[in-house]
């Protein structure tokens, strides 16, 4: 177990050599030792172990990263990358720590509004869909946006239930 926020959390530990897609729709507070190959999404908290390798497009909560990455990282509230790691893929969060001796090639965008609020671009990729896309929903009230100026703007909490509500259709 690990302390965290003064509060013992459960930690599923895996130190294993895996392929595929894992989806964790609950909180969960997942670190990764070994290796990894696919696609990672997650709510809670996410550690890529030191000695892990994974290639892999990831999407999480909270996120550190200690061993090698490549792939993208969608982080929804923050993302820590210790010295050790070695990243290769882009990266969209609201806060992003970063220590000295740590490696990343690839785009970077901070959302706005400390990730409460996004353009099209970033929503189109916090999505992984087109910007084209995105502007054709809001355009046709499929959905939650509203303007500023001429700008479509997005909500995270409206954005998170839609998602929510799209997925169960």
């Amino acid at each position: 177990m690990l302390k965290r926020d003064k509060q013992e959390k459960k930690i599923l530990d895996v130190d294993a050599s895996m392929q595929g897609t894992l989806v964790f729709k609950d909180l969960v507070n997942l670190r990764i030792n070994g290796s990894f190959e696919g696609k990672l999404d997650t709510k809670g908290w996410l550690a890529i172990g030191e000695n892990a390798s994974v290639h892999a497009d990831i999407r999480g909560d909270e996120i550190v990263i200690g061993g090698k990455l490549t792939g993208n990282i969608t982080a929804s509230n923050s993302l820590k990358v210790l010295s050790t790691a070695h990243i290769v893929g882009d990266i969209i969060t609201p806060s992003l720590s970063v220590d000295e001796g740590a490696v990343i090639h690839g785009r970077c965008q901070m959302l706005t509004g400390k990730g409460n609020v996004f353009n099209v671009e970033e929503l189109a990729g916090y999505l992984e869909v087109e910007v084209a896309n995105i502007l054709d929903w809001a355009n046709s009230g499929k959905i939650p946006a509203f303007k500023e100026g001429n700008d479509w703007k997005f909500e995270r909490p409206k954005i998170e239930e839609w998602i929510a509500k799209e997925k169960t259709k």
